[in-house]
């Protein structure tokens, strides 16, 4: 019973580690990455629907993503899209293939995503906290219900703030990296 409840707790601060991970790709760093724009909302059919679901995302160059439509009809729709979702692009369309040139980040740009990104590291430390915090219930419930002794519940209580301990440690590597990625000029 334990050992299962650690097991779950891991896989669920795994999961919080992948989730940060895919938020802090669209956080643009100086290098286009398709990343940044594939969670764009375009009405297709009067559904909104992300942009990658509609279009090919790709890399052209260092500061250039290419977006081809899969029907020539959405090109308007994907640009005006591109221009609402508020990234700081302007997307130029040449044809059926929309390019979106990056522009140089500035020092006060990068400061500020400095603090989204700290911010959303903060959210997954959180989340890993709250994962424990409903382990350490769970623990407590088994031994008020006489299923565990208080050795197991202390043994479980020590192996789940380890596993914690791990998570917190991997989601402060991967805000390091992040910021290490933003500062590179």
């Amino acid at each position: 019973m334990v050992n299962a409840l650690v097991k779950d707790t891991d896989e669920r601060m795994h999961k919080c580690i992948d989730a940060l991970r895919s938020e802090l790709t669209r956080i643009r760093t100086g290098r286009a990455n398709t990343g940044i724009i594939e969670h764009v909302k375009v009405s297709y059919y009067g559904n909104d629907t992300p942009l990658s679901q509609v279009a090919n995302i790709g890399v052209e160059d260092a500061r250039t993503l290419t977006v081809t439509p899969w029907e020539k009809s959405m090109v308007p729709a994907i640009e005006k899209a591109i221009l609402n979702a508020d990234l700081g692009l302007n997307p130029v369309t040449a044809g059926s293939v929309i390019r979106v040139p990056l522009p140089q980040l500035t020092e006060q740009r990068r400061k500020e995503l400095i603090k989204i990104i700290r911010d959303e590291g903060e959210k997954s430390k959180v989340a890993v906290r709250n994962i424990r915090r409903d382990a350490n219930t769970s623990i407590k419930d088994s031994l008020k219900s006489k299923t565990i002794t208080e050795d197991d519940e202390r043994r479980a209580e020590a192996e789940i703030q380890k596993v914690t301990d791990k998570y917190i440690d991997e989601i402060d590597k991967v805000i390091g990296t992040k910021e290490a990625d933003l500062l590179e000029i």
